[in-house]
């Protein structure tokens, strides 16, 4: 009787437990042909996408910002190289080869590992190449705090400027160094200029000359040929860089040195009008005399200068002064012929002294008009 009830309470309790099982959720379970599936990481890409023929797709998270190298220059536009210039010393200028000499540090700074703006960049308006001296003063490029690497080279030469003259002695030049990549067009690098971008060293000095504050002009250089590259196109453009320094002359120092010799030779040029027309010998002598000494100073104030297709301001001054000796001459010869007789003599002798006023008066209205030219010109 024991056993009974034992049996019947231990069918009574499989009976519960199989009730509690059927009321519990079943996981689910793979099918016959089914792989297990896996999580894959956010930057690896699943097995499981690949099975069905799928191809695998990254996650954006691995993917390089820009969609690689080439769309990232594209997003960024050219690497920017950051130039600099100190000038150490200018030492000569020559005028008729329109050239001087310089000395100065030039540096850079950049973030793009491929440049080598220090060791690429190249003097457009070098002279006398032969003679140039250019040294990088690190064998290689200095990291710098921000990331960006930094390069500095020094240079010494003589460099080629075209010099204006049109308003000698009183004229402004402008000395300029110009420089480019020789590999890299303003598509792939650009110069910006650095913050100051050119320093003078402040002892330096330029006899005869006043030595202005210089700049550096940045632009876009557009060369109308790919030089035979067939791998560019037919126009490529390449950033340029140029160094400008205004000099200009002293005007007091210079107007006597330039000026007053020739009003000397004009004021003796005239004197031959207040001497006694019967001397026709000396008051001819005098002004040949001045005509040659004229002659001479003006050859040596141009040895110094180019040969130019246009007249200077200092070539103005010596033709009126020119004109000026020779209606000196004109006068003197025109009364030769009339002073035997020694009343006529009298009234010659009055009227060269009012043409001198007059002479005088007109040349320096010629010249004040000169002047005022060059100025509103310059």
């Amino acid at each position: 009787m024991h056993c009974r009830r034992s049996s019947k309470w231990a069918m009574a309790v499989a009976v519960g437990g199989l009730a509690v099982l059927a009321l519990l959720p079943l996981p689910a379970t793979a099918g016959a042909g089914d792989a297990p599936a896996a999580v894959a990481p956010a930057d690896v890409v699943s097995p499981a996408a690949t099975e069905g023929g799928t191809p695998p797709v990254a996650s954006p998270a691995a993917e390089p910002r820009g969609g690689g190298k080439g769309a990232s220059e594209a997003a960024l536009g050219p690497a920017k190289v950051v130039t600099g210039i100190y000038i150490n010393d200018i030492q000569d200028i020559d005028f008729r080869t329109n050239s001087f000499s310089a000395d100065f540090y030039a540096w850079f700074r950049w973030k793009d590992g491929d440049l080598t703006p220090a060791k690429t960049m190249e003097f457009m308006n070098r002279y006398q190449p032969n003679d140039h001296l250019r040294e990088s003063l690190f064998e290689d490029p200095k990291d710098m705090p921000d990331g960006s690497k930094y390069a500095i080279v020094r240079a010494q030469g003589r460099f080629s400027t075209k010099f204006e003259l049109d308003k000698y002695p009183f004229d402004e030049q402008r000395l300029t160094i110009v420089f480019e990549d020789t590999i890299n067009g303003d598509g792939r690098q650009v110069y910006v200029a650095d913050k100051p971008a050119v320093t003078l060293n402040p002892y330096i000095t330029l006899p005869g000359f006043k030595i202005g504050r210089p700049r550096l002009d940045i632009v876009e250089n557009l060369y109308p040929t790919n030089f035979g590259d067939q791998t560019v196109a037919e126009q490529e453009a390449y950033s340029r860089a140029s160094v400008v320094l205004p000099i200009t002359r002293p005007l007091g120092a210079l107007s006597l040195k330039t000026f007053v010799p020739v009003l000397l030779i004009i004021v003796c040029s005239g004197l031959a009008l207040l001497i006694r027309p019967q001397h026709v010998d000396g008051r001819i002598g005098l002004s040949i005399t001045a005509l040659l000494t004229l002659v001479a100073l003006q050859l040596t104030a141009a040895s110094s200068l180019p040969d130019v297709d246009y007249l200077t301001m200092l070539d103005k001054v010596y033709l009126a002064s020119y004109a000026f000796i020779l209606l000196v001459l004109a006068r003197v010869a025109a009364t030769s012929w009339s002073v035997a007789d020694e009343a006529r003599e009298g009234r010659v002798a009055g009227r060269d002294r009012v043409l001198a006023l007059l002479i005088g008066l007109v040349y320096l209205l010629v010249l004040a008009g000169i002047g005022a030219d060059s100025l509103v010109n310059s």
